[in-house]
């Protein structure tokens, strides 16, 4: 256990982002023993022109809100009174380089200038991913501890991969403890510090409490069933649009249900064309357990590349912890879920397993799948973390 101590988090996704975010439900847990100021994203320029679509982020620039709020008693959201400078488009590493630490310098004065306020002193520092606007934070805010907390393999990804795979290693190599949500991930950068540890995925429990009723939402009461269904980003970048529309056209007597925000891809993908297939679009999170209560079977038709490895997806303890089937597509991570997930390669395999998972489920799967979900709560989560904090300090 770590008390009374004073955390910053900073993170890639802003606090009012509409997905789940692991370093929102992490701080929250913190705050029950440690005081903790989570850093919003800040807009740059560009964003700013285009049009924030975070009004408050756009209130705070014009001095028309406070950039400090308060959470709860020990959670404070900090928001940036100022737009940072647009880093990707910058291709030579010198004049990335020099804008990315004015950024930092920007951004690491705002946080002192706020936690001195607060009183708060002797900083354990929590980087979510952040590889660009936390990269010189151990030296500008001089933290007693630096955790680098690495849940994507962002180096793989079209948008980050020039300056990711570059500044990645050092980062590592800098902080204190490296931690990941999956052994894969942890395995990847260990190379460039030894302390670095795999410490799984958390899960909101009460969010996703089996012993609860939910309601069954309007657009997918009318729906036939069986109802096999995912929630989350549908993206190209991270799921199988050809699989599914295999899957489906292979097993027209289910529908397919897809909850969420599509790309481009999808939007034009042939998916679309079949009649068993609907996609119900983006949900307020609140809404997500009620859709997946409503499900009879869930799936994640994950596309296995580049970006996807080690991923550890928080879809898949939410859809366990309402004692749901589950069919996924079988990676090195999945494995931890084997005893409780159908996990699957191809689109035979894949309607072979739905059509077990809806008839040939028990009681006795069904709790299995509960108790499994459970034991990867938030509170267990930070409590890796603590452990390791403490390992490294001494303590």
């Amino acid at each position: 256990m770590v008390k009374n101590r004073n955390f910053v988090v900073t993170c890639l996704q802003h606090w009012d982002v509409e997905l789940g975010c692991n370093a929102i439900d992490i701080a929250i847990e913190i705050s029950k023993n440690n005081r903790v100021l989570f850093l919003n994203t800040p807009i740059d320029y560009l964003s700013y022109l285009k049009g924030d679509p975070i009004k408050y982020r756009q209130q705070v620039i014009h001095r028309e809100k406070p950039p400090l709020r308060q959470i709860n008693d020990n959670l404070w959201l900090l928001d940036c009174p100022f737009k940072a400078l647009p880093l990707n488009k910058l291709k030579i590493n010198s004049i990335f380089d020099w804008a990315n630490k004015y950024n930092n310098r920007k951004i690491a004065g705002h946080i002192l200038r706020e936690t001195q306020k607060l009183g708060m002193d002797r900083l354990i520092l929590f980087c979510d991913n952040d590889v660009y606007r936390s990269f010189y934070m151990k030296e500008m805010l001089q933290p007693d501890i630096m955790i680098y907390y690495r849940r994507d393999n962002l180096g793989n990804v079209a948008y980050w991969k020039k300056q990711v795979k570059r500044l990645e290693p050092l980062l590592c190599a800098k902080s204190d403890l490296v931690v990941a949500n999956s052994d894969e991930l942890a395995e990847a950068v260990k190379p460039y510090h030894p302390n670095t540890y795999g410490i799984g995925q958390g899960l909101n429990l009460e969010s996703y409490d089996a012993n609860k009723k939910y309601p069954v939402p309007t657009d997918i009461a009318a729906i036939k069933r069986p109802v096999i269904g995912y929630t989350g980003w549908i993206t190209s970048l991270r799921l199988d649009a050809d699989l599914i529309y295999s899957v489906a056209s292979q097993r027209s007597q289910y529908s397919f249900v897809l909850v969420g925000a599509e790309d481009d891809v999808f939007r034009k993908h042939p998916v679309h064309t079949l009649d068993n297939v609907h996609f119900l679009g983006n949900k307020n999170p609140s809404e997500v357990p009620d859709y997946i209560a409503s499900f009879n079977v869930c799936f994640n038709p994950q596309l296995i590349n580049e970006t996807t490895i080690g991923n550890n997806p928080r879809k898949i303890d939410e859809y366990l912890a309402l004692g749901k089937p589950t069919v996924a597509t079988k990676t090195k991570t999945m494995s931890i879920f084997e005893e409780c997930v159908r996990n699957c390669l191809t689109a035979e395999e894949y309607v072979h397993a739905l059509d077990d998972a809806l008839n040939n489920d028990s009681d006795e799967k069904r709790a299995k799948r509960i108790a499994l979900a459970n034991s990867h709560s938030w509170e267990n989560n930070v409590a890796k973390i603590y452990e390791h904090i403490n390992r490294v300090s001494g303590g």
